[in-house]
């Protein structure tokens, strides 16, 4: 058992390693705007290991911006909330995992479609909340064309959020229909 785990544990951080790693590629837009690459790698691993490994696994990928130098910089509290807060709760993704291993193991493909779905966004929604309240409390200061913080967040946030959910949806579908068993463990934490 303890030599699964370990192998749960390593798997999960060079996955987030990998989020890190493709956090590098230039997608952003403006200072507000971007697309996530590194969620892709979270989710598949919080779609293969459920909720618990996937929250640490985010969380990891999180911490790493630190040594990165990919941190922005306004308070503690703020950094707090948009790197470990923030990024561990895209590992809620792995909320969908079981339905989305039993629909494989039936052979229900618009079910497993649809918890991939359903878990990215869980995922992309939940730590894109968090870097929606950094935006509105810490930066808000910073929003253009005289809007209020309140509403340049939630659009900001959104439409980032939005654009990192969808194309981690369609990465994770194209998987899918490649190799469904990307998504099934050998091994099992739960």
């Amino acid at each position: 058992m303890r030599s699964s785990t370990t192998k749960i544990w390593v798997e999960g951080t060079i996955l987030a390693a990998l989020a890190m790693v493709l956090s590098f590629i230039p997608l952003d837009i403006g200072s507000s705007f971007s697309i996530s690459l590194g969620q892709i790698p979270i989710a598949v691993y919080a779609l293969r290991r459920g909720p618990k490994a996937g929250l640490l696994a985010a969380f990891i990928w999180g911490i790493l911006h630190f040594p990165a130098a990919k941190v922005y910089f306004l308070s503690v509290i703020q950094v707090l909330i948009e790197y470990p807060i923030a990024f561990t709760f895209a590992g809620l993704t792995g909320l969908a995992a079981t339905k989305l291993q039993k629909a494989i193991a039936a052979g229900d493909t618009i079910t497993a479609r649809k918890q991939i779905v359903s878990g990215v966004f869980i995922g992309a929604l939940a730590r894109y909340f968090w870097h929606f309240v950094a935006g509105w409390v810490f930066w808000g200061m910073y929003a253009l064309w005289g809007m209020s913080p309140v509403v340049f967040s939630l659009v900001m946030n959104g439409i980032s959020g939005l654009a990192t959910a969808l194309v981690t949806t369609i990465v994770l579908l194209v998987l899918y229909r490649m190799n469904p068993t990307i998504f099934v463990p050998k091994d099992t934490l739960r």
